[in-house]
C-alpha cells in the first residue's frame, strides 16, 4: 500500500466524520479529523475508522462519559477524541 492509498483512506474518514448524521457528532469529528488525519499513521487511521464505523448514540455515550467504553475501543485513537473534547471546552 503506497503514500495514494492512505490519502484516499484520509479522504474518506473525514468525509464520513463531516456526516455522521447526528449534529453534534459531525462537528466534533469533523473538527477532530481536519486537525489530526494528516498525522495519523496507517494503524490510528485504522482504529480511527474502526470508530468511525461505532454508531452515534453509542459513541456519543463514550465520548460523554455515560458508558462504559469496550475494550476494543478503548485505545490511542479514543484517548485522543476524547483529549480533543476536553480541549474545545477551554
Amino acid at each position: 500500500m503506497g503514500d495514494d492509498d492512505i490519502e484516499l483512506r484520509r479522504k474518506q474518514a473525514l468525509f464520513r466524520a463531516q456526516r455522521r448524521g447526528f449534529r453534534e457528532l459531525d462537528l466534533f469529528f469533523s473538527a477532530f479529523a481536519e486537525n489530526h488525519l494528516q498525522g495519523l499513521d496507517r494503524d490510528q487511521l485504522a482504529r480511527f475508522e474502526d470508530l468511525l464505523a461505532v454508531p452515534d448514540w453509542q459513541i456519543y455515550g463514550w465520548i460523554m462519559g455515560n458508558e462504559d467504553v469496550p475494550e476494543r475501543f478503548d485505545n490511542d485513537m479514543f484517548a485522543l477524541l476524547c483529549d480533543y473534547r476536553a480541549n474545545l471546552k477551554q
